[in-house]
């Protein structure tokens, strides 16, 4: 079979339409919520519209039924206009909608995946804790069946979309005494008794994410609200895996944001008597962020190739999220050095750029996180 390097025509149409989507609807909202530290609520329901959340779900539930690849594309373009929209976007499509429609029942999906691709419910998910981040498995989180109900107690934090989601994907000992595969999920919506958004998080970068803390306080969450029982763990992870892909995939949007803004203003800003541009300290400067941008994009769209083949991909999805995470930083570092002084002040967007780079590398897995799974994959 040969090698194809190319998206379809499908897929280049569907980028021209998320491109122009995101100039016209999502572009002039940007700096309003970055200040506002909030996330424009009204524009789940535009993207359900255009078909934006449902793009690798079945149409049955009201999806596109596309690919993983026509997925990162939507992911690329979203992370080069707004990384923290983005992420709102990504949690409630990757982490909440989708663990439904893999792993739930036809009434769970029909109440919760169906709305959730048209935008009207905005879903979570509650895995990380104070104490529990890359360490998932220690959890403190516990759901006791009492009366036909679990009572769901503990804290999650660092929960994207926490403070306006409808419902929350939550991962709960069932059974402490088997660490990790006592772990179940649940679905909890934010009417159930017992359930409270705990504070925004204030953040360095994706300012426009919605991220705050969930507090589950004898919350009472019905018997047909188990998404997943004990074991529930590898389900979360297999959700991690997908999520993954998609996160590199708005790194290297982002990554190509700083990238293009660096290189216009090479172009246009004067020094010495000719573009900045022409000095070689510039010209590689920006020969080596090109080569990176694409190198990274080349990572991802293979990773997400094979996860749409159904085909084992664990090593070359925390490849792509490791290889992206890394490289966004990089250039964005190197996109201030190229406006100088300009990049430093918030009047240009490289400055929000070089924030939101960072968080690449610490959520969906950090770093040493993918480093260990990748040693793993290569038996050492």
């Amino acid at each position: 079979m040969p090698l194809d390097f190319e998206f379809t025509d499908e897929q280049n149409m569907f980028r021209e339409t998320i491109r122009e989507f995101g100039q016209n609807e999502i572009e002039p909202l940007i700096e309003e919520y970055e200040k506002k530290e909030d996330f424009p609520k009204e524009l789940f329901p535009k993207l359900g519209e255009m078909g934006f959340l449902g793009i690798v779900f079945p149409e049955e539930y009201g999806g596109v039924g596309l690919d993983k690849v026509t997925d990162c594309v939507f992911a690329e373009e979203m992370g080069r206009i707004s990384a923290g929209i983005a992420m709102c976007i990504n949690a409630h499509v990757g982490l909440a909608c989708f663990p439904v429609y893999k792993f739930g029942s036809e009434e769970q999906k029909q109440k919760y995946l169906v709305p959730g691709i048209a935008g009207e419910k905005i879903g979570a998910l509650g895995l990380t804790e104070p104490g529990a981040g890359s360490d998932a498995r220690s959890i403190s989180t516990q759901a006791v069946k009492k009366d036909g109900k679990y009572i769901l107690n503990g804290t999650k934090t660092w929960i994207t979309n926490g403070t306006m989601c409808d419902f929350a994907i939550v991962a709960a000992y069932t059974d402490r005494s088997r660490k990790g595969v006592g772990i179940s999920l649940f679905i909890v919506e934010k009417g159930f008794p017992g359930f409270k958004v705990s504070g925004k998080v204030h953040k360095l970068g994706h300012k426009a994410a919605d991220t705050s803390e969930l507090v589950f306080e004898n919350c009472e969450v019905p018997e047909e609200n188990l998404l997943v029982g004990e074991g529930g763990f590898q389900h979360a992870m297999a959700t991690l895996l997908g999520a993954r892909i998609t996160h590199a995939a708005k790194s290297v949007g982002l990554a190509q944001a700083a990238f293009e803004y660096a290189l216009e203003y090479s172009k246009e800003r004067e020094a010495f008597g000719k573009p900045i541009s022409k000095f070689q300290a510039i010209s590689f400067k920006l020969a080596d962020m090109a080569v990176k941008v694409e190198t990274a994009r080349l990572m991802v769209y293979k990773a997400a190739w094979l996860y749409s083949n159904d085909r084992k991909c664990l090593k070359e999805a925390s490849m792509a999220k490791l290889y992206a995470a890394e490289v966004v930083q990089w250039v964005a570092t190197e996109a201030v050095q190229v406006l100088g002084g300009y990049g430093y002040g918030v009047e240009y967007p490289v400055e929000r750029y070089y924030r939101d780079a960072k968080l690449a590398s610490l959520t969906e897995g950090t770093s040493e996180i993918q480093r260990i799974v990748i040693s793993r994959e290569l038996g050492i």
